[in-house]
């Protein structure tokens, strides 16, 4: 079986499309088709459905072959760099999933460090929701992800990041703009934001702990309309302060009641990691320590 071919259809599944693949392998279309249909004829098995209407999909084989395919290429990722570490002579591809917030905050200080030191160590960057990250770590599609420390990543390996503190947020013109620290108490009668996305639990646990119940005008998931909401003066909300504080119209003030996320790296093994990946996380432990 040849390594080509399964890049080649890895990256058909990625793209969704021949057409797609074929240019960014410089490859002609019909070698794609012919390079994916001599490994499904070689494993007596069709991997990919082909349809018009849904462009192509994995077969039930395909969904179980594909993260081996990935390991696969993973691994031969890794020889490549080991041996251009042996020779002095830098390569490699990190693919790094990433939540809009680490990617403002975050990730431009890690790069820069790394890319002075490393200069040709390629990135490719998927960013997405918490879950979309979680599902390409476990997939295979990223080497390594932001996530926030949580039950949902407790089988991947984690290097801590930072510790996001949970603020109030609000409109400039609103009544806690002289507030440095809000009390919880102060909220029980304003129109609350409710997020129902990943840090929906820190809030939750905040006005638990306060023995309050927030009037909930609004239940949001995405971070940008509950920001978009506030900076209109529809409500207040509570949420990471690494998130707001790069948000324009909005005020934030610490809370009486202290509650952080923990921001991490994760990926799949360290131990199995490639030397690329191994020494990205050693700079990430630099940076943030």
């Amino acid at each position: 079986m040849s390594v080509v071919r399964f890049e080649i259809i890895a990256k058909v599944v990625e793209s969704g499309s021949f057409t797609a693949t074929a240019k960014k392998l410089n490859m002609t279309q019909s070698a794609v088709s012919h390079a994916v249909a001599s490994l499904e004829t070689e494993l007596g098995a069709s991997l990919l459905i082909r349809d018009r209407k849904k462009g192509i999909t994995l077969t039930d084989v395909g969904q179980k072959v594909l993260p081996h395919i990935r390991e696969i290429l993973r691994r031969m990722e890794s020889i490549h760099q080991e041996v251009a570490l042996a020779t002095n002579l830098e390569t490699g591809m990190i693919r790094v999933g990433t939540f809009a917030s680490a990617s403002s905050c975050l990730l431009p200080k890690l790069l820069a460090k790394f890319q002075k030191k490393h200069p040709k160590i390629e990135f490719k960057f998927y960013e997405g929701t918490y879950e979309e990250i979680i599902d390409w770590l476990s997939s295979g599609i990223i080497d390594i992800g932001f996530v926030v420390k949580g039950k949902s990543n407790s089988g991947f390996d984690l290097v801590p990041l930072i510790k996001d503190n949970m603020v109030v947020a609000y409109h400039p013109e609103h009544p806690f703009h002289s507030k440095g620290t809000v009390d919880m108490n102060d909220l029980k009668d304003q129109p609350f934001i409710m997020p129902t996305g990943m840090y929906q639990s820190h809030v939750e646990e905040l006005f638990e702990e306060a023995q309050i119940k927030p009037p909930i005008r609004f239940e949001v998931h995405d971070c940008t309309t509950i920001a978009n909401m506030v900076q209109e003066g529809l409500g207040i909300t509570i949420g990471p302060e690494l998130f707001l504080k790069t948000q324009q119209n909005i005020k934030i003030s610490n809370l009486n009641i202290k509650n952080t996320r923990e921001v991490t790296l994760a990926c799949q093994s360290i131990e199995n990691a490639s030397p690329a990946v191994k020494e990205f996380l050693r700079v990430a432990k630099d940076v943030f320590e």
